[in-house]
């Protein structure tokens, strides 16, 4: 293998949002090559876990494609949560190919990685009140402007996949379930 620095970002991207997009280039300016890892895989057709792996696959890849990031430059991995917290660092480093740094907020995703030896370093966030995953979803189901939260992109794959009514479904069937 060659003597790429390559660090590792581990997101649910429900849906990939443009806070993602700056927190991906801003890595970029550290890192050789990213992986990108689509985060709780095995989830989707929930109100917080809306769209399945593939197709929060096909939303960053196109997204990124939509920035003019070389594609050489990043491997896009989805990656089913075990819920086993002495092995999870383990079954990443299966799941992915070799890596030296790793970003996250998240403290446990934090701890779980500094103890096993890795450089963990804290992400870069972009208004973080306005993007996040969690605002493009409320927005959506209260009718209001989540578009400029999202790639062109993503709009367009969220027509084809029916994504706002899938979450408005979503969100009649949870309320149902009271």
């Amino acid at each position: 293998m060659n003597n790429k620095v390559r660090g590792i970002l581990i997101g649910r991207m429900q849906p990939i949002h443009k806070g993602h997009i700056q927190v991906i280039k801003k890595i970029l300016e550290e890192v050789d090559e990213i992986i990108i890892c689509i985060g709780s895989a095995q989830l989707s057709h929930e109100l917080k876990d809306p769209f399945t792996a593939g197709e929060r696959v096909v939303m960053v890849t196109q997204a990124l494609a939509e920035e003019n990031i070389n594609p050489s430059r990043y491997y896009i991995i989805p990656l089913e949560d075990i819920n086993y917290n002495a092995i999870w660092v383990a079954h990443v480093k299966l799941m992915t190919p070799p890596f030296s740094i790793v970003y996250s907020g998240n403290p446990l995703v934090k701890q779980l990685f500094e103890e096993d030896g890795y450089d963990v370093r804290n992400p870069p966030l972009y208004d973080r009140l306005h993007l996040s995953g969690s605002e493009v979803r409320r927005r959506i189901l209260n009718n209001e402007n989540w578009q400029e939260l999202v790639a062109d992109s993503t709009i367009e794959i969220m027509k084809e996949i029916k994504g706002v009514e899938r979450l408005k479904n979503l969100s009649v069937k949870e309320i149902s379930d009271l």
